[in-house]
């Protein structure tokens, strides 16, 4: 490697080298003090600054932190088009809150504002180090929906995803069935279902004739009205159900999973699915507080989203252990090093739901980047890394750069991605729904 070192490095796309040097280096499993970072599309060297003596375009990491690029595992990329709307209403009840709020607003997406809605979605996912979404999308024009965020998330801004449209009684449930297949054919869909509140006997057996061995993603009792619904309806809980059906497949995602009792987390366990928290979400529709411990008696593998309430990953992975601690109603309930592990699982698991290498800076692994200034305020080593990460970092993250696959996705705080906000488009779209207009 020590010729292709000097310049380009053919295996690895052509792409002219760089290098960050000086930096700290950490990846939720192994730190660097004083290192450096050599990659084009991928990471090509990783090692301590004493070993440095490569020729090559060189970034100062002085006084500043490499870490792998966050996963946002479950959110809705079409939220970004509700920011500031007043629907006039005060629910009272979580399916108050979908019927009133989130309902009357998806209806009226067409394509052009599920597009829009992606690109600002992207441009702040970005700014908050998110360089990976899984994105459960709905909205009142199914078919080629996945297609048109696809295309903004992967194409236009470069960024990893996983799609899938959620499927709903309250749809055309074969558009809906079709949207998330045609995902799947390309190597990027799950099957997507709302919650098992909004699925009939019918929809389920129609999806579990086609899902083969794909994960779904699903809000699973997130709150106790999914759980009595299921229970007053079909006399079992709502991940029994989903196991009747035989759609648990391995890496399933279920998300919030708020009101699961222990049974339901012995299933989850065993049918290897991934629960995806979101606390900021919880909280804000006062579905009540996980229970961390059960999660943690049952060895369930845990991962962040936001739920398309903002962007911020690294808040939610806070969250989740103030939160997880509250629940349990024990300061020292959860340790950091908990928290540390479920990240650093939860690229391996979008490596295996995606057949991508991201999450390890390591030789080989997607160039995917973030370069933070930070200068510890105290000592910091391989001991105490992840701490100055969750309590310094992770409380206000926002990096100077972000690389994917080795491309500046942002550069000194600016993004590097054509992207415009059509006032003209969003006017168009709350008029539909009966909101105020924005000024232009």
């Amino acid at each position: 490697m020590t010729n292709s070192l000097e310049d380009k490095d053919s295996s690895s796309g052509g792409e002219t080298l760089k290098a960050i040097v000086n930096v700290r280096i950490y990846d939720f499993v192994d730190y660097i003090d004083n290192g450096y970072v050599i990659f084009d599309k991928r990471i090509i060297e990783v090692g301590h600054m004493r070993d440095f003596n490569k020729s090559m375009e060189r970034i100062d990491g002085k006084g500043k932190i490499i870490l792998p690029g966050l996963v946002n595992f479950h959110t809705h990329l079409y939220s970004s088009l509700f920011r500031g709307l007043d629907m006039k209403t005060a629910p009272e009840t979580f399916h108050q809150v979908l019927e009133d709020i989130w309902w009357k607003y998806d209806q009226h997406l067409k394509l052009e504002d599920i597009g829009l809605a992606a690109g600002m979605y992207c441009v702040d996912s970005l700014k908050s180090g998110v360089t990976a979404i899984v994105d459960h999308h709905a909205g009142g024009e199914i078919q080629g929906s996945l297609h048109v965020i696809r295309n903004v998330v992967k194409g236009h801004f470069g960024m990893k995803g996983l799609f899938c449209f959620e499927t709903s009684d309250r749809y055309d449930i074969d558009l809906c069935v079709n949207e998330n297949l045609d995902a799947i054919k390309m190597g990027d869909g799950l099957l997507g279902l709302h919650a098992s509140m909004t699925l009939s006997d019918d929809t389920l057996k129609k999806c579990s004739n086609v899902v083969h061995d794909t994960p779904i993603h699903i809000h699973a009792a997130e709150s106790m009205e999914d759980e009595e619904h299921a229970l007053n309806h079909y006399g079992i809980r709502v991940v029994e159900r989903l196991d009747r059906y035989q759609l648990l497949n391995r890496n399933s995602i279920l998300a919030h999973c708020v009101n699961i009792n222990e049974s339901e987390a012995e299933i989850i366990y065993g049918r290897e699915c991934i629960v995806a928290l979101n606390p900021s979400s919880n909280m804000n529709n006062a579905v009540g507080l996980f229970d961390y411990d059960l999660f943690r008696r049952n060895s369930i593998n845990l991962v962040a989203g936001t739920d398309g309430l903002g962007t911020n990953v690294a808040k939610e992975w806070q969250n989740i252990y103030y939160i997880g601690k509250q629940a349990m109603n024990k300061p020292s309930g959860i340790g950091p090093d908990e928290i540390r592990y479920h990240i650093a699982k939860s690229y391996e698991l979008f490596n295996q739901m995606n057949n991508k290498k991201i999450g390890r800076i390591l030789e080989g692994y997607d160039a995917d980047l973030l370069l933070i200034d930070y200068e510890p305020p105290t000592p910091m080593d391989e001991e105490n890394a992840f701490g100055h990460v969750l309590f310094g970092i992770f409380d206000n993250l926002r990096p100077r750069d972000v690389f994917i696959e080795g491309e500046y996705k942002i550069k000194d705080y600016y993004s590097k991605v054509a992207f415009d906000i059509n006032h003209e488009l969003v006017n168009k779209l709350w008029k539909r729904i009966g909101g105020h207009q924005l000024e232009t």
